[in-house]
């Protein structure tokens, strides 16, 4: 399900990350969550939440700077 507002993120994600990185978070899984809304798009037939979190935890690895 895409998140709403940040408030809605899960506890793990919003207890280690700081506010800017949880926005990171936020617009990736809801992108994800979008793109992969079609089963044929996804590989190894992980669901549709476990591959939007895979892409938000990279879209923070790879933009978020401390």
């Amino acid at each position: 399900m895409p998140y709403k507002i940040l408030d809605d993120l899960p506890e793990s994600v919003r207890r280690v990350l700081p506010k800017h990185a949880q926005e990171i978070y936020f617009e990736a899984f809801n992108h994800a969550w979008e793109e992969y809304k079609n089963p044929q798009k996804r590989k190894m037939q992980e669901s549709q939440e476990e591959i939007a979190h895979k892409i938000a935890w990279a879209a923070v690895k790879k933009k978020y700077v401390k």
